[in-house]
């Protein structure tokens, strides 16, 4: 690694650290008070506190210095009487913002009302060969806070807060799973067929096999096939991966939590969803009138709206679903400016106009359902409507937060439908699932009545948060490699 990578000067201190036999990365340090605790102790309580230098003041014989751990700030005193002037030297010439450090000595009030611990002694636990922004200017540069977000959480406590109510968010959700007698699973990330979903793959190969192997686009058929062996409520939080376009709603590695309740329909999973968002945000401390950072304002408050999707297609558009041909999508999607128009499949088209004309306006929570049966080879059919499937999508700022359905449990018209999406394979549409023959064995032991739901986590972290950009509620989103 070339120095180059480092502030000289901090460079230079590290090696004089060394050369007094001092260690400036220490193994640990026994901590008796966060700086929160610190600040609340009693006068002359010995105060053991360690944490990221944040700022430094030297006041002639007196260095006041703001330390900083996860529970916030507490000011060092550390006096020349008190700690010799070999030591107290030691720091002004060695010790600099963005070093951690152990203090050890013991809360008092300074003269100004401060809780402070004035330092009897301090030990360098890491040498910062850099200095992190301060907290006033922080970082400005969009990307440079998703390529660096190990320093925009460092400079901005605001956003640290932000992942640690994410952390309770998922919490949330799984505690709700839990009181509504479901399990927790866990499905494989590799696997033979990439399928649940339209979408592009991630292609990887496992050597000891010479097997290709794709990264999981959904949860979804391992899912189901647990329920051929007994279970009757389970669910999984994990990732999915596709290998698609990036844009505010969209990533490539998205974390994704999905269930399939047995003996339910479509009906009980919106029941069960509004509930769900009742649950976590109450228990988040979340109020359900959000406003977005763009100022966007959403209210949540159930009971939402449910909507034929077939039918509000037909009232943007004035195309009936059940009947239009190709030909008219077609013409429709170019007069209304449709990338690539006619290049798209049917189901394409369907979908980009659906994206494009009727989604965006679509702002508070909207149950939309009832969709033509060849837009979800993976969903049942309704008895009195073969053509429609009963399926439903939430959509909240024209964002599609979840989808559930019933799900097919008939092999043999699986077995049509993935049949039907090889020949569309086959014909040049990437819109397609393949084909994957051991689901439908697995099928053919029996599965019962069941609906299945699923919904990007990213997504609703980012509702809940007021974000319009998942990478704001990621830790590391994916970017570019910087040109440096």
């Amino acid at each position: 690694m070339s120095d180059q990578l480092f502030n000289q000067d901090r460079l230079k201190k590290r090696e004089r650290l060394l050369k007094n036999g001092l260690v400036p990365y220490a193994d640990t340090f026994e901590r008796t008070h966060t700086a929160a605790q610190a600040k609340l102790e009693t006068e002359n309580k010995p105060t053991k506190v360690a944490g990221r230098i944040r700022s430094v003041r030297t006041m002639g014989k007196i260095i006041f210095c703001t330390l900083e751990d996860i529970s916030g700030t507490v000011q060092i005193v550390l006096r020349q009487d008190d700690l010799g002037d070999t030591i107290f030297a030691r720091f002004n010439e060695l010790v600099d913002e963005s070093d951690f450090i152990g203090v050890s000595g013991s809360a008092y009030v300074t003269k100004r009302g401060e809780h402070s611990v004035l330092a009897s002694a301090f030990i360098m636990l890491s040498k910062a060969l850099n200095g992190v922004p301060s907290n006033w200017y922080g970082i400005s540069d969009v990307e440079t806070r998703h390529r660096k977000r190990y320093l925009e959480l460092a400079t901005n406590p605001k956003e640290r807060d932000a992942f640690r109510l994410r952390s309770g968010i998922i919490r949330a959700l799984r505690e709700f799973y839990w009181q509504n007698g479901f399990i927790e699973v866990e499905t494989p990330t590799l696997q033979r067929k990439a399928t649940g979903a339209v979408a592009k793959p991630y292609i990887t190969k496992h050597n000891a096999t010479d097997l290709e192997f794709a990264l999981r686009i959904s949860h979804e058929l391992p899912l189901k096939t647990l329920m051929v062996a007994g279970y009757e409520r389970i669910f999984e939080l994990g990732k999915a991966f596709r290998n698609e376009g990036v844009d505010p709603s969209h990533l490539p590695e998205h974390t994704h939590i999905e269930h399939y309740a047995a003996y339910w329909d479509y009906r009980d999973n919106m029941d069960f969803t509004e509930r769900m968002f009742a649950h976590v945000l109450k228990t988040v401390g979340v109020g359900q009138h959000l406003t977005l950072e763009d100022g966007t304002k959403i209210n949540l408050k159930p009971t939402w709206k449910r909507v034929e999707f077939v039918g509000l297609f037909k009232k943007v558009t004035k195309l009936d679903l059940l009947k239009v041909k190709d030909a008219e999508l077609q013409t429709f999607a170019k007069t209304n400016k449709i990338k690539d128009a006619d290049k798209l499949s049917r189901i394409g088209l369907i979908d980009q106009i659906y994206k494009k004309l009727i989604r965006p306006t679509l702002i508070d929570p909207v149950f939309l359902h009832g969709y033509p049966t060849e837009l979800q080879p993976l969903a049942r059919q309704q008895d009195k409507n073969p053509m429609i499937v009963d399926q439903f999508q939430l959509v909240i700022n024209g964002w599609e937060m979840l989808k559930a359905y019933n799900e097919l449990i008939d092999p043999v018209i699986q077995r049509e439908r993935f049949a039907e999406q090889a020949k569309r394979k086959q014909g040049g549409q990437d819109e397609t699932m393949e084909i994957d023959d051991e689901y439908i064995e697995a099928m053919s032991y029996g599965m019962p009545p069941m609906s299945g739901w699923g919904m990007g986590v990213d997504r609703f972290v980012a509702l809940l948060l007021g974000k319009v950009n998942l990478r704001d509620v990621v830790f590391f989103p994916l970017v570019r490699p910087s040109k440096k």
